[in-house]
């Protein structure tokens, strides 16, 4: 009998130290991060402010979302990550394209926006360090994050330099013409091949195992996606007619 009493009480013990050390997420959806603080320290769990997103329903400061759901059984002191609403989005994108980078950077955060990634691109119609395009666009409405990111003007090839082919195919070919010619690089004769077109006839016509592209659209490229390349490269395009 003593020993059971002992098994029983150390199942007992181990029990209420694995269970008695775990807690249920609660939804912090809603809530001032303020109160969401108080909730979660009641609860012995950790929070952080990660990320801040516009929204149209919740109002500015509040919980947006949270990782993880409400719901889930964690151990106490585990970290709970918020997403604050920023509120319905109140700032103008501005137009930053023909801008200094540095200058860009320093105007996306006078309007109270942050610098999101670069990136940059063999530019020959721009200066070095001179923003050529930008996401979200200018004036743009219903933006998710207030964040700008940039494409920056590198300088165009030379016979000595080299860059990683992009994939130009399912792109129009005045669009490919135009990133093969900002690039510095060179644009070869053009290849023209038949598009799959729908049959025409009865409902029992049978249709084409391809798909029906565009007039006009980049069926496949040489160089290939990845291959390295210079200005000496000839860009030889297949094009759909």
């Amino acid at each position: 009998m003593l020993a059971a009493l002992a098994l029983f009480s150390a199942v007992a013990t181990m029990h209420f130290a694995i269970h008695g050390a775990e807690v249920t997420v609660p939804s912090f959806k809603g809530l001032t991060v303020t109160e969401a603080t108080d909730k979660a320290a009641s609860l012995g769990l950790d929070l952080s402010v990660d990320n801040h997103f516009y929204s149209v329903d919740i109002p500015d400061g509040h919980v947006l979302n949270q990782s993880p759901v409400a719901g889930t059984v964690v151990r106490r002191e585990w970290h709970v990550r918020l997403t604050e609403s920023l509120g319905p989005q109140r700032v103008a994108i501005p137009d930053l394209t023909g801008s200094d980078q540095r200058l860009a950077s320093i105007q996306i955060r006078r309007v109270g926006l942050e610098f999101g990634a670069t990136a940059e691109m063999p530019y020959a119609y721009a200066p070095a360090g001179t923003v050529i395009a930008q996401n979200p666009p200018p004036d743009a409405a219903g933006v998710e994050r207030p964040s700008v990111s940039l494409l920056i003007a590198a300088p165009p090839l030379d016979a000595n330099s080299g860059m990683v082919m992009p994939d130009l195919t399912g792109q129009m070919f005045a669009q490919a013409t135009l990133a093969i010619t900002y690039a510095g690089l060179k644009l070869a004769p053009v290849k023209n091949a038949q598009a799959s077109v729908p049959g025409v006839g009865s409902a029992t016509s049978v249709q084409p195992s391809q798909p029906v592209l565009p007039f006009g659209t980049v069926i496949s490229q040489n160089p290939p996606p990845g291959h390295r390349v210079d200005a000496s490269t000839l860009i030889e395009l297949t094009v759909a007619q």
